[in-house]
Parts: structure tokens; C-alpha cells; sequence
């Protein structure tokens, strides 16, 4: 797959994950399977990790849950609730468990044993005790801090109100799954559209006497965070299970792959029989202090992994392909297909990818095709039934010209591939052509760069067909009075809105860099420009020319920006109209300084190389211990240089000189153990 089509690809998964992360875990209500929407996260998240050229974490590799509701009071979890990476195949899982022996320097015939349990189809909740009475119950939230939930979770019987033991002056988190039987289920099916929804819109009652009357059951786990000493997750099981939780029974551990496999197998074919919705099983590795050394990567660990259970497939038939215009300027076909329920839901679009795509599997309207629900955007054309094929059907042409601006539309040269991209684009993805201005906008509003409440893709689509809104900076100059008026709108909601963009106006400068949509700068990306740039008025140094090339040469070096990064941000801030349209934005924004996230590390402020390999840990440990330590990752040693930590397994004399000639600190290899193990 060319750099253009990975490009396309990525960027057409990102623009309904939004909606969809809003319908599963704020209303609790899914429109699409968790098959579907599980296999898109990991998708994403797979194409940031295997494609350099991407380095646009996002919507999927930060998205946690969902933004805590102005209805409960709003806590901190004391350990971040995180998501899981999933696997769909037993590649997938062989995978996961190479690259952990590979981040921990395992022998590749090293056994490693994994926890396994059943993946719970419900409302994940963190349980706070201390002298063993339970005192608050939160909702996942967005990961790091969630609903005060507690007087509903009271109303669960399988929630101990008081742990059986001594557990004087102890501090407990447990970590569980909310979840509704089938057989209860059907005796309240009329109120509800699936248990996911009767136990997450039960939780979140502002009147626990109404969730008391669901009957809502749950699982324990894990834990958060403990005052007690554990040695493995079988031991905390064991541990939960005696003082009071139910633990779920198929809960079980392994370390041979081909058993662990065997387990998923016979319980995908027993998920009917069991009575409460599960979506496959989760692998953790066993072993704590492993577990600690492994640590997290963007939302999720990397010491479990959820192994999904199979796709939803079906038949249907192509009415018209559509070209739609992304943020960035990829054009994408997209398949519109005689309505189809494809395990209970109705699927009216496929989509194509792109030209490529197209012409290889020869896809043309009036096709019969087969569609899979697997974890795309919308769901992908797995394949043609040729024999049902209308006699004059034609093979579909490509447009040559935007369907918006009508520019001529473009296939990049990909420098680090020597090839064409198969991505078609708008040759200007910036604020010129309307399609991508729209796209542009929705970007700006949405949950992970101003989230501003209330401000979804449909209001913007509406205001952008009122004229009500152009550019970025017009959201905050709104004319309230016409709003007011619109079908749909009243005094209360237009209020609501009005206040919501207020709040938005504050905003930290790596949100604001990722809102205003630079190509290639993701969350991640951004997070690393703001910790370069701190302020915004230093990032102001990128609207004039001979500023720019000196921090964009600056940047070089700095782990996760790269060659399509520094270009991006160039082709970006040399366009005029791209100027006018931040600087007027600016003028309306409160943009914060960007804090130290880890101003006690050992490495605080410093840039840290590696060169050679360490024999008691990987690379990407021994880089994932020095960020945590604050440091920041150089990939080239200059003379911003302050540390080169020097392995013994065949390091790079010439960078060992350099540093010597820069007069930059050097840490050799057994220096470096005794820092990691102090």
C-alpha cells in the first residue's frame, strides 16, 4: 500500500470516530457493533505505529471514554482508567506477544503467562475503599477523571459496601465491568434499546431510586490502586474474589499460545449460551512487575490486549459512489448500498478507500457485493459477485477535479518510497477549497481540540448552510439572534451554546495546535511542538519566514517529528490565507503555557540520545524510561545535545566522538543500569 492510499485510509477512519465514541460511551447507545467500532480504534492506532510517515496519534490513540457529564460531580481517578489495544486474528495476538518479549529483551522462547478473562460488554466502573468501606464509585469518564457515580453504584448488590477482613488504614481501587444479565434484560427490553444502554443510562440517573430498579450485576476485575502488595493479576483475582467481588468464572491463566487460542475459540462458540453480552476475551500479562516495566503507550498498555471475536458480514447492492472531500484534502469514494441489517444494524454506506481499491477489485455501480462490519469507518466492500453483474454496467472513473473547488486533483510524490501515493487530493488542503474548509471546522469544534459542548458535525453543517460561519474565528462571533430562531433552537439552547464556546476560549497550546489541523500534526505531535514551543507567542516565531527555518531545523532532531512533519507546518504557516485565519483566531483564544508534565524526573529539560543496545533492556524501554524521567528523545546528535547514553552492543563511534567534541554528557551502558534501577 502506497504513502497516499495509508494517507487516505488513515484519514477517512478518523471522521466518524468521533460520533461513534460519543454514541458508545456518553449515551451509552451504540449505532454501530463493538466489533466495528473496537477494530477501527485498533486499526488507527496500528497505522500510527507501523507508518513513521503518519506520526498522527489522534481521535483513536488518545480517546478514553468520554467526556464526564455537567450532571455529576467530576473526580479524579487516582490511576488512569486506560483502554485496550485489540486483536482481531491470531496474528494479531502473536504479535502482541513478540513485541512485548522484544520491549522487555525476552528470549523469543521465553514464556511469558497471561491472565485470561472474559471481555464484558458493559459500563466500566473504579470502586474507592479505605478501612475496607466503599466511600465513591466513578464512571470511566475520559479516562483520567470521571462521574461521581457512587449512590448508584450502591443500588448493586454484588458491590460489597463493606470488604470482608481487617482492612484498617487501607486504601483500595477496584476496577469492574457494570453489566445486565440477558434473561433480566428481557424483562425490561421495552425501555431500552440493548444492556449496554440499560446499564449505562442507569448509572447515569441523577435519581438512584430509578437505577435501584434495573438489576444490575458486576464483575470485578482488576485494581487501580492498592495499599496491599500483589505479585500477580491471578493473585489480585484471588484476592478481590475473597474479600467480597464477584469474579467473573472463566476467568483462567495460560502461557501457551496455542491453548490461550483454544480458550477464545471455545468461548466465541459458547457466547450464546452465556447469559450477559461479551465481545471476546482480554490478555493480561500476569506478572505485575512485568506489567510496571511494559507501562503504557498513548490511552492503552501494553501488557494487555483484548482479542475480539469474529466481524458481522452481509450482501447488498451499489445504488451510486460518492466522492467525499477529507479535512486533509483526500478524496474518498464511498459506496451507497441498498439498506442492509447486518447484526441488528443498518448499514447504508461501504466504504471504497480509494481509486486503487476501485480498480482492483473492479467495484461499479449496480454491483452485488459482500460487506463486512469489521471495524472501518463505514463498512468496507470485502468483495463482487460477478455473476450479478448488470450487463451494461460501466467501470467507475475516478474525478480528475476536486467535486468542491474543482481544482485538479493531485497524486503526491512520496520521497521516503520513491513512489506515487495512491491517495487523490485537493492539491490545497488548507482554508481555500470549501469542502476542506467545512471538514476544517467540524476538526476545530470537535471533543479533543476545543470540544465545545454542543457544537457537533450537524451544527456546523447547519451554521456553514445559514453562512452563519466560515472560518474558525467566526464561532466567536456568532449572531445569537438568528440562532435563536432556527428550528431546533430556543432560548435555553442557545444559551447553553453561547456558554459553551465561552468555556472553549481557554485552551492549552497543544489542543490548539492540533485544532487548527496542520497535516500530519496529531495529538501526539502536537503535545511535543507545545513542550518545544511553551507559549504561544513563541509559536508565533512560525508566521515569519527566517523564525520558522530556524525552529523547524531546531525540531529536527526531536523523536516523533519528522521530515513530513517539519514540511507540513512549512507549507502550512508560507500560506497567507492559513496566517490570516490563525492570526484572527489567536485574538480570540486565552491559550495557556504548556506545563512541565514531570518536573521531578532525573532528566527534566534534557535531550537524550541513544546509540548502541542495551543488554538488559530494549530500546523502546529504555526510551520509554528516560521520557518518564522527562527527557526528551533526540534521533541526531547536535549540540542541543545534553546526554548520550552509550550501549555496549555496537555503538556508533562516530556519534561517541561528536559528543565527545561537543563536550555533551556521556552515560555508558552500566552508568545507565544503576540510574534505572536506583
Amino acid at each position: 500500500m502506497k504513502k497516499k492510499e495509508i494517507l487516505k485510509d488513515y484519514t477517512n477512519k478518523l471522521k466518524q470516530f468521533k460520533k461513534y465514541n460519543k454514541a458508545y460511551f456518553e449515551d451509552d447507545d451504540p449505532i454501530i457493533s463493538d466489533a466495528k467500532y473496537d477494530k477501527l480504534k485498533n486499526e488507527l492506532i496500528n497505522l500510527e505505529k507501523n507508518y513513521k510517515f503518519i506520526k498522527n496519534p489522534t481521535q483513536a490513540s488518545f480517546s478514553v471514554g468520554y467526556k464526564p457529564s455537567k450532571k455529576f460531580k467530576k473526580v479524579d481517578h487516582l490511576v488512569p482508567m486506560l483502554s485496550l489495544a485489540n486483536a482481531f486474528s491470531k496474528d494479531d495476538v502473536i504479535d502482541f506477544i513478540k513485541k512485548i518479549k522484544n520491549f522487555l529483551n525476552l528470549d523469543k522462547d521465553k514464556k511469558i503467562y497471561f491472565s485470561i478473562e472474559p471481555k464484558i460488554d458493559g459500563i466500566s466502573a473504579s470502586l474507592i475503599y479505605k478501612n475496607g468501606n466503599f466511600i465513591t464509585g466513578l464512571s470511566r469518564g475520559d479516562g483520567k477523571t470521571g462521574e461521581d457515580i457512587t449512590e448508584n453504584l450502591k443500588t448493586i448488590d454484588e458491590i460489597p459496601k463493606k470488604l470482608i477482613g481487617n482492612h484498617t488504614d487501607d486504601l483500595l481501587e477496584v476496577r469492574g465491568e457494570v453489566y445486565i444479565k440477558k434473561s433480566d434484560f428481557h424483562k425490561i427490553e421495552d425501555k431500552f434499546s440493548n444492556p449496554r444502554n440499560a446499564a449505562g443510562g442507569s448509572l447515569r440517573q441523577k435519581n438512584p431510586e430509578i437505577t435501584k430498579k434495573i438489576p444490575l450485576k458486576f464483575f470485578a476485575y482488576g485494581i487501580g490502586q492498592a495499599d496491599k502488595f500483589f505479585k500477580n493479576q491471578t493473585e489480585i483475582l484471588k484476592f478481590l474474589k475473597g474479600v467480597g467481588f464477584a469474579i467473573n468464572p472463566l476467568s483462567q491463566s495460560f502461557n501457551v499460545l496455542e491453548e490461550i487460542i483454544s480458550i477464545h475459540e471455545k468461548i466465541e462458540r459458547q457466547k450464546s449460551t452465556i447469559d450477559y453480552d461479551i465481545d471476546g476475551l482480554v490478555y493480561k500479562v500476569d506478572d505485575l512487575s512485568m506489567q510496571k516495566r511494559l507501562g503504557n503507550v498513548s490511552n492503552s498498555p501494553r501488557w494487555a490486549i483484548a482479542h475480539k471475536f469474529s466481524s458481522e458480514k452481509g450482501f447488498s447492492k451499489i445504488k451510486n459512489i460518492e466522492i467525499q472531500v477529507g479535512r486533509t484534502g483526500a478524496l474518498t469514494p464511498v459506496a451507497k448500498i441498498e439498506p442492509i441489517n447486518v447484526g441488528g444494524v443498518i448499514v447504508s454506506n461501504a466504504t471504497l478507500h480509494n481509486e486503487d481499491e476501485i480498480k482492483r477489485k473492479d467495484i461499479r455501480i449496480g454491483d452485488a457485493i459482500l460487506i463486512q462490519r469489521a471495524g472501518d469507518v463505514i463498512p468496507q466492500v470485502l468483495s463482487v459477485d460477478l455473476s450479478k453483474r448488470p450487463q451494461n454496467s460501466k467501470k467507475f472513473i475516478f474525478p480528475t477535479k476536486c467535486p468542491s473547488c474543482g481544482s485538479n486533483t493531485v497524486k503526491e510524490f512520496n520521497s521516503t518510497t520513491k513512489k506515487v501515493d495512491v491517495i487523490t487530493r485537493c492539491p490545497d488542503p488548507n482554508f481555500d477549497c470549501e469542502a476542506i474548509l467545512k471538514e476544517k471546522l467540524k476538526h476545530f469544534v470537535s471533543k479533543d481540540a476545543l470540544n465545545i459542548e454542543g457544537f457537533g458535525k450537524k451544527v456546523v453543517e447547519n451554521f456553514w448552510n445559514m453562512k452563519l460561519i466560515k472560518y474558525p474565528s467566526d464561532i466567536f462571533s456568532l449572531d445569537y439572534k438568528k440562532i435563536n430562531f432556527l428550528e431546533g433552537w430556543g432560548d435555553l439552547s442557545t444559551s447553553n451554546l453561547k456558554q459553551a464556546i465561552n468555556n472553549s476560549k481557554k485552551i492549552s497550546l497543544s489542543k490548539f495546535i492540533f485544532s487548527i489541523g496542520i497535516r500530519h500534526i496529531g495529538q501526539e505531535n502536537a503535545k511535543i511542538l507545545s513542550k518545544y514551543f511553551i507559549s504561544i507567542e513563541r509559536f508565533k516565531n512560525l508566521f515569519n519566514f527566517s523564525e520558522r527555518k530556524k525552529d523547524l531545523e531546531n525540531l529536527k532532531p526531536i523523536d516523533g517529528i519528522g521530515a513530513s512533519q517539519i514540511n507540513s507546518i512549512d507549507v502550512f504557516f508560507s500560506n497567507k490565507k492559513n496566517l490570516g485565519v490563525i492570526k484572527s483566531l489567536i485574538k480570540n483564544l486565552n491559550i495557556q503555557k504548556q506545563e512541565s508534565t514531570n518536573p521531578k524526573g532525573i532528566f527534566v529539560g534534557k535531550i537524550v540520545m541513544f546509540t548502541g543496545g542495551l543488554e538488559k533492556m530494549s530500546r523502546s524501554e529504555a526510551k520509554y524510561f528516560a521520557e518518564n524521567q522527562g527527557a526528551k528523545i533526540s534521533s541526531n546528535i547536535s549540540k542541543k545535545t545534553d546526554i548520550l547514553i552509550v550501549g555496549n552492543s555496537k555503538p556508533i563511534k562516530r556519534k561517541i566522538e561528536e559528543a565527545k567534541n561537543l563536550k555533551i554528557e556521556i552515560i555508558l551502558e552500566e552508568n545507565w543500569n544503576r540510574l534505572v534501577n536506583n
